[in-house]
C-alpha cells in the first residue's frame, strides 16, 4: 500500500503574520503530493475558508475547513487572569460536514465577538453548545491537556480528556506532534508518552499533525523574519519566538518515517478526511439569505412595492406619469424585478434613503448603473431620469442573465454612521455587518520590514526601498526588470541580494485586517448563521470574509459610501440658505452656459 498521508493542522497566510503559507501553493503541493484532502486551521479565525473550499475543490483535493481555536480556561466572557491557568488554551477542530462548518462558524463569531481577551476566545459552553458535526483533535503543546501534563497536572489532564471524550466520542482523537530536534520537540515526545497510553486506556485514537505554518524547509528563514515583523523583534534577538525549521507541509514520506511506531496514528489522518463532506452552496445570484421587507400596512411585498413606484412616478412627472412612454417602462422594470426575486433588495434601499433625506442626510443623486432605471428614479433611489438622458435599463439588471442589483449610495460623510445605525436598528444588531479587507506585504513595505528586522541600517533600506518604481500594484519580480538600479545592487551586494530574497518570499502575504470604506452586509437573520464575524477596532460588527467571498454566498451587500463632496454642498447650501431661504440645490439647470464657461 502506497503511504499517504492528510495534513490536519495547517496554518496559512491568514494566521496573520505567523502563518506563511498561501492557499494557492497549499492547494498545488497537496496536489503534487497526491495528498487526498488537506486542512486549513488558522489561529482563532476562519479569514479565508472561502478562497480555500473553492481552490481544493477545483483541484480535485477534498477541503477539511478548521480552526485553531483559542479556549479560555472558564467563561470566555470572564475578561481576567484565572490563578493556575493560562489565559487561552489552544484546541484544533474540523468541520465534518455543512453543519459543522455552521457550527464552526458561529464558535468563531461568538469568540470574537463576546470572549476577547488578547485573543479570541471560545469556552467549553460554546464547544458542547455547537459540538454537533465537528471532530476534535486535542491540540499542540498549548492545549490544555498538554499544557497540564508539561506541568505535572495529570488529574486535570485527564478530566480535560474525559470531558472532550463524552461530549465526542469517536470525533475526538489524540493529536501528536514531533519536531525531531530541540527543547519543544522533547517537550512534544514527553506528551505523547502519555498520550498513548490513555489512547488505549479510554480506546481514543491517536492522529498526527505538524503544525504546518510554512510550506517547504527552505522557507524557514523567510518565515523567521515574517514572525520578527509581526512581533517588532529583530532576527539576531536571543529571547523571542522562534518555530523550528520542520513546521512545514512534509511528505507523505517524512511523516510516515517520524510516526512509524504509531501507524494508527498515520491512518487517522485518512480516516478523519473520509469523515469530512462539507458542501457550502455557492450561489452568487440567490436572494434567500436577504431580509424580507415587511410593508408597513401588512400588504403583501409585491402589491407594496408597485404602489410606491407608481407613487414616486407621480411626484417625479406629475400628470406625465400616465403617459404609455413611463408606463410602459415602469412596468417593465417592475417586472423584471419582481421576476428576479429582488423586490425586498429595492425596498430595504428605498426605505434607508428615504429615512436619510427624511431625516436631513443629504444623498448623492446616483452612481453607477443605477441610474439607468426609471424604477430607481422614481422610488427616490436616484436623482437622474433615465429617459431624458437615453440610459439604459439592462446595464443595471439584465434579465437576460441574473444577478443580484449594485446599488451604491452616496451619503454625506459625517452622518453616514447615522444611516448604518437606522439600518442596524430596523433589522437587528447582529444582521448587519461592515466588511472586512486584508492588508497584505507590498512591495515597498516588504523591504522595509524585512530591512528593518534582519539589523539593516535604515539608510541602507531606505535606498533599496527608493529604487522600486512607485506604480500602482507594482511587485519586487516587476521592479527589478524595470529598474537597472535594483538589478545590479541585488547582483553586486550580498545583503541587498539576501534582503530581496527574503522580501520576495513574503511579499504578498496578508499582513493585517481592516473595514472596507463603503461596505456593509444584511442579513435576513443573524449573520453569524452563515459566516463568521469579528469586531473591528470601535467594536463594530464585521465579516471575517471579504467582497468576494461574500457575493459567492449570496449575501446582500449595500455600498453605502461616505462622500466628502456631499458635507461641503450641504454646508454651502447652509449657508446660502441664510439668504436665499428658497434655494434648492435640484433646482440648478444642469446645462447653464455660464457656469460649463466658468469651469473650462
Amino acid at each position: 500500500m502506497p503511504e499517504s498521508f492528510v495534513h490536519l493542522h495547517v496554518h496559512t497566510e491568514y494566521s496573520l503574520l505567523d502563518g506563511a503559507v498561501r492557499i494557492s501553493e497549499l492547494i498545488a503541493k497537496a496536489v503534487k503530493l497526491k495528498m487526498p484532502a488537506v486542512a486549513m486551521t488558522d489561529h482563532g479565525n476562519l479569514y479565508g475558508c472561502i478562497d480555500f473550499y473553492q481552490a481544493a475543490k477545483k483541484a480535485g483535493i477534498k477541503p477539511i475547513i478548521g480552526c485553531e481555536l483559542y479556549v479560555a480556561p472558564k467563561e470566555k466572557e470572564l475578561r481576567k487572569e484565572v490563578p493556575g491557568f493560562k489565559n487561552n488554551y489552544h484546541l484544533t477542530v474540523l468541520a465534518k460536514n455543512e453543519t459543522g462548518f455552521k457550527n464552526l462558524s458561529k464558535i468563531v463569531s461568538r469568540a470574537h465577538l463576546d470572549g476577547q481577551y488578547y485573543k479570541p476566545r471560545t469556552d467549553r459552553r460554546d464547544l458542547e453548545d455547537y459540538r454537533e458535526g465537528l471532530i476534535v483533535l486535542s491540540g499542540c503543546l498549548n492545549s490544555e491537556i498538554n499544557e497540564s501534563i508539561r506541568g505535572g497536572q495529570i488529574d486535570h489532564a485527564r478530566s480535560t480528556l474525559e470531558w472532550f471524550k463524552e461530549r465526542w466520542e469517536d470525533d475526538f482523537y489524540l493529536e501528536l506532534h514531533d519536531h525531531l530536534n530541540g527543547d519543544v520537540a522533547e517537550a512534544q515526545r514527553k506528551c505523547s508518552v502519555q498520550l498513548l497510553e490513555w489512547s488505549k486506556e479510554y480506546n481514543i485514537k491517536p492522529v498526527a499533525a505538524n503544525d504546518v505554518h510554512f510550506l517547504d524547509r527552505s522557507d524557514h528563514a523567510a518565515h523567521d523574519v515574517m514572525i520578527c515583523i509581526g512581533t517588532g523583534k529583530m532576527v539576531f534577538d536571543e529571547n523571542r519566538m522562534k518555530y523550528s525549521e520542520e513546521v512545514y507541509l512534509k511528505t507523505p514520506k517524512e511523516m510516515h518515517k517520524i510516526f512509524r511506531h504509531v501507524p494508527q496514528a498515520l491512518w487517522s489522518t485518512l480516516e478523519i478526511a473520509d469523515k469530512v463532506d462539507i458542501k457550502i452552496k455557492l450561489d452568487s445570484t440567490s436572494s434567500e439569505k436577504y431580509p424580507q421587507f415587511e410593508a408597513p400596512d401588512g400588504s403583501p411585498r409585491a402589491d407594496y412595492f408597485r404602489r410606491q413606484c407608481h407613487a414616486g412616478l407621480e411626484v417625479r412627472f406629475g400628470e406625465k406619469a400616465r403617459e404609455p412612454e413611463l408606463q410602459e417602462r415602469l412596468e417593465y422594470e417592475m417586472g423584471i424585478m419582481e421576476k428576479m426575486g429582488f423586490l425586498s433588495y429595492f425596498l430595504i434601499v428605498w426605505d434607508f434613503i428615504k429615512w436619510a433625506k427624511d431625516n436631513g442626510i443629504p444623498v448623492g443623486p446616483g452612481r453607477g448603473s443605477a441610474a439607468g432605471s426609471l424604477v430607481a428614479y422614481a422610488l427616490g433611489i436616484t436623482d437622474c431620469d433615465p429617459l431624458r438622458f437615453s440610459l439604459i435599463f439592462e446595464r443595471f439588471l439584465n434579465p437576460e442573465r441574473i444577478s443580484p442589483p449594485d446599488i451604491d449610495v452616496d451619503f454625506c460623510q459625517t452622518r453616514r454612521p447615522e444611516v448604518i445605525e437606522y439600518v442596524r436598528r430596523k433589522y437587528g444588531e447582529r444582521c448587519v455587518s461592515h466588511i472586512i479587507t486584508f492588508g497584505t506585504l507590498g512591495a515597498k513595505s516588504v523591504i522595509r520590514d524585512c530591512g528593518r528586522v534582519l539589523g539593516m541600517s535604515y539608510g541602507d533600506t531606505d535606498r533599496v526601498a527608493k529604487m522600486i518604481p512607485t506604480e500602482l500594484n507594482i511587485d519586487l519580480a516587476s521592479a527589478k526588470r524595470k529598474n537597472p538600479d535594483l538589478k545590479a545592487a541585488i547582483e553586486s551586494d550580498k545583503a541587498v541580494a539576501a534582503l530581496y530574497e527574503t522580501a520576495e518570499k513574503l511579499e504578498g502575504l496578508t499582513r493585517g485586517v481592516g473595514i472596507h470604506a463603503a461596505g456593509i452586509v444584511i442579513g435576513s437573520h443573524d449573520l453569524s448563521d452563515f459566516l463568521p464575524l469579528t469586531r473591528g477596532n470601535a467594536d463594530e460588527v464585521v465579516t471575517q470574509l471579504a467582497m468576494s467571498p461574500l457575493t459567492e454566498l449570496g449575501m446582500l451587500k449595500m455600498d453605502l459610501l461616505g462622500l466628502k463632496t456631499l458635507t461641503v454642498i450641504d454646508d454651502a447650501v447652509k449657508l446660502i440658505h441664510r439668504h436665499t431661504p428658497d434655494f434648492r440645490i435640484a433646482d440648478l439647470p444642469l446645462d447653464d452656459k455660464p457656469s460649463f464657461e466658468l469651469l473650462s
